[in-house]
């Protein structure tokens, strides 16, 4: 990854915004498959300083809440006790701004009552005011929008009831979604001036699994280790965010915001994100590393 050129890095992590996982990368550019886990780990990480230095202080009318299923290594049903934190389900939350679009903040993590608190107090310390919030209708929500907001948030709730006879086993239909049949609102706390809904953020869920490979269903593209997958996450939300111009906004989400005056390109994204990237640890070659010596003492 140090000796990559630049437009070799550009090339590297453009392929990766448009959805390509690290082997089709590799093929597409002509470099090493683990310099290309690396330069993406890296610059993940770099992101999500990024992140954290530009999204803040954000004003804004409304938020909705949503979480995506993913996976990490195996399937839920396939983890051990001593993986049950690195394996498994990784939900991954996200708060989107209603109106300008643009993904205020993040989490990756178990779709628990820690990991939504965890969220919801990020998501607080990003955002002035009380904006108005719309989450669905899992539960930790609730508790967790009080104890980061305040009682007096305003918090809407829309619950959505599929279809339970979608029993369908063609190949054509196994796959698709149960039928929604009805839709409820309710009002948690608050007054809601504005419409209850999360159609936006579950709109970007899409856009999360067509931008990032791991994401993609069916396929051997999930993520390995919860470390490149958060990375990924990063890289994907600094490229929407910052790089991507949305078509109803007509421009970037970060722009819309006001965190950025401009569309950010690819090569500024990368250069930004590697000059505040942590340094990754190196492992030392076997023939370096110290050996441990038993000394005999005390038997002469």
């Amino acid at each position: 990854m140090n000796v990559l050129s630049r437009e070799k890095q550009i090339e590297v992590i453009a392929a990766l915004c448009e959805g390509v996982g690290i082997r089709t990368a590799s093929r597409l550019t002509g470099v090493n498959r683990g310099t290309v886990g690396n330069l993406a780990l890296r610059v993940g990480l770099g992101c999500m300083e990024l992140h954290d230095r530009l999204m803040v202080g954000i004003r804004t009318e409304r938020l909705e809440l949503d979480e995506a299923w993913s996976f990490v290594g195996k399937k839920q049903k396939n983890v051990k006790k001593n993986e049950i934190h690195a394996k498994g389900d990784q939900y991954v939350f996200i708060g989107m701004a209603g109106n300008q679009k643009a993904i205020v903040s993040w989490g990756v993590g178990k779709r628990n009552t820690d990991s939504t608190m965890d969220f919801l107090h990020d998501l607080r310390g990003r955002v002035i005011g009380q904006p108005e919030i719309s989450t669905d209708g899992f539960h930790p929500y609730r508790a967790a929008i009080r104890d980061a907001f305040g009682d007096g948030a305003s918090h809407g709730v829309i619950v959505k009831t599929y279809s339970v006879t979608h029993l369908a086993k063609d190949a054509v239909t196994r796959y698709s979604p149960a039928a929604v049949v009805a839709v409820s609102r309710e009002v948690m706390s608050g007054d809601p001036e504005q419409y209850v809904s999360t159609s936006y953020v579950e709109r970007q869920n899409l856009s999360l699994r067509m931008g990032s490979r791991r994401f993609t269903r069916l396929t051997n593209g999930f993520s390995k280790k919860l470390d490149n997958h958060i990375a990924a996450v990063a890289l994907y939300v600094a490229h929407y965010n910052l790089c991507r111009t949305h078509e109803a906004l007509r421009t970037t989400p970060a722009k819309a915001i006001g965190v950025a005056d401009r569309a950010w390109s690819i090569a500024q994204l990368v250069d930004a994100a590697l000059n505040v990237a942590p340094a990754l640890p190196t492992e030392t070659p076997p023939d370096r590393r110290r050996k441990l010596t038993v000394i005999r003492g005390g038997l002469d």
